[in-house]
């Protein structure tokens, strides 16, 4: 069984990559063509995230034994964990997280499950746009942040007077009723 991921970023607009690989490939098989797709270097702590619908993060699959032995919930090493021991259907998202520093991702789905193929080599099928950069310049980062500083004036937030007519003091009377 083959399975075919779409990989987009939501810092830049263009960018899609497509990977086929065979379902009993580990996440780090998945990893390490992620980071040939997008030449990057192989040197983050990266980790893939299942997700639900709404892409909120359900289980993590680090790259590295982070030693959470003591917790109750199970955890996943990309080395020992197989694609197919968690995932199972198609349109299942994932979240690859790429610069764990920033928090920033790849988001990713499984766009199809090819049944009957198996695939001895992890491949890119399609690579549109550039990847978004792998790791952010914190000094560039903060050069531009001063360089357009918010005008913090008086009227940030809001008007500067306060007008005594728009208070309505029996508006926040206390009561011993419950609420």
């Amino acid at each position: 069984m083959t399975y075919k991921f779409r990989l987009i970023s939501d810092e830049v607009d263009n960018y899609l990559r497509e990977i086929k690989i065979d379902a009993e490939a580990t996440f780090l098989d998945l990893h390490k063509v992620i980071l040939k797709a997008n030449a990057y270097k192989d040197d983050q702590m990266t980790s893939f995230f299942i997700c639900d619908e709404y892409w909120e993060k359900q289980q993590e699959v680090t790259l590295e034994d982070m030693g959470a032995g003591a917790s109750d919930i199970d955890t996943y090493v990309m080395s020992n964990t197989k694609l197919c021991d968690l995932l199972e259907e198609e349109k299942q998202k994932l979240i690859y997280v790429f610069d764990p520093l920033t928090d920033r991702c790849l988001f990713m789905e499984l766009s199809e499950i090819l049944t009957g193929k198996t695939l001895k080599n992890a491949q890119v099928s399609r690579s549109e746009g550039n990847p978004p950069a792998q790791t952010v310049d914190f000094e560039d980062m903060m050069k531009k942040n001063t360089d357009n500083s918010l005008d913090l004036d008086e009227n940030f937030y809001g008007d500067e007077g306060f007008d005594e007519e728009e208070f309505d003091p029996e508006g926040f009377e206390l009561t011993d009723e419950p609420l």
